[in-house]
């Protein structure tokens, strides 16, 4: 779909970019960029070579910092919950992603349509892409992964659902995959961790940071990302209004991979080898944390 088609599709059901994640003309996105709506009231990376790109989908992987390979099968008996941010069709279904849920600090919209760059890929199929690549990383390195969505082409589900499948799973980490829609000027990744809040996250706040550093670290070591040079402080956000952090019972983050209406943001997002990149930098950092 075309920018020009899709910001129409958004305005057929409602919704406009801003509203779904973005930023219009310039202005300051809302905190729906980051993967939930608003309260109510309110350079290209290089293509690896063909070894390397075996080397990332064998079990033996490199170690975040020192670039050794690890043993096989060293995350084997961990859990690990992968959310890519919403769906391909939520912009179809206004009715059901706008209805309202409790995430305890507020009522929030159940899901957003998210972003998407300049020439028109969606957040939610860059999402979707990268979620596939790190699930397929983790399990061959001997994690049991489950994802909150099978697919790209349906609707949601609800941020209190995506909360859910990892609380019931058990897991021992889980992420949120996102891409951001700030301000063209600002470019970088950063990682959002919850906050206390008096309910259910508060006990896993503490696992929830160290295991947002650690993603941060491989991510700007393996991806070569820069940190965010719009929100955060070196690529480090707290906040209190995400329902899929605030009711989440394990250890769990958001990461923004990027800015999709930064121009150079944009084109990183379009190769398929920076993605693989970003997944292993994203595998390699839980992996620090999980051992």
């Amino acid at each position: 779909m075309t920018s020009k088609a899709f910001v129409a599709a958004l305005a057929l059901c409602g919704l406009s970019v801003a509203a779904c994640g973005g930023a219009v003309n310039g202005t300051t996105a809302d905190p729906a960029r980051h993967g939930e709506p608003a309260s109510p009231a309110a350079s290209p990376v290089a293509s690896p070579a063909a070894s390397q790109a075996t080397r990332v989908a064998a079990t033996a992987t490199p170690a975040p910092s020192a670039g050794r390979s690890v043993p096989a099968g060293p995350l084997r008996g961990k859990v690990v919950v992968i959310d890519p941010g919403h769906n391909g069709l939520n912009y179809r279904y206004p009715s059901k992603i706008n209805k309202l849920v409790d995430v305890l600090t507020q009522r929030k919209a159940c899901d957003t349509t998210g972003t998407a760059t300049d020439s028109g890929y969606s957040e939610a199929a860059f999402t979707w892409d990268v979620s596939q690549r790190l699930a397929k990383i983790l399990k061959a390195r001997g994690a049991t992964v489950k994802l909150t969505r099978t697919d790209n082409s349906g609707v949601g589900p609800c941020i209190t659902q995506r909360a859910a499948i990892g609380n019931k799973a058990k897991a021992d980490a889980a992420i949120s995959i996102h891409a951001d829609g700030a301000p063209a000027a600002g470019h970088g990744f950063h990682v959002i961790m919850p906050k206390k809040i008096g309910g259910p996250v508060d006990p896993v706040v503490g696992q929830s940071r160290e295991l947002g550093i650690d993603v941060r670290n491989s991510v700007r070591s393996v991806a070569g990302l820069p940190y965010s040079t719009y929100i955060g402080n070196k690529a480090l956000d707290f906040r209190d209004d995400l329902g899929g952090l605030n009711l989440s019972t394990v250890p769990k983050v958001f990461i923004e991979s990027g800015n999709m209406r930064n121009p150079g943001d944009a084109a990183k997002f379009r190769s398929p080898a920076f993605r693989q990149k970003l997944a292993l930098g994203i595998a390699d950092g839980m992996q620090t944390y999980l051992k």
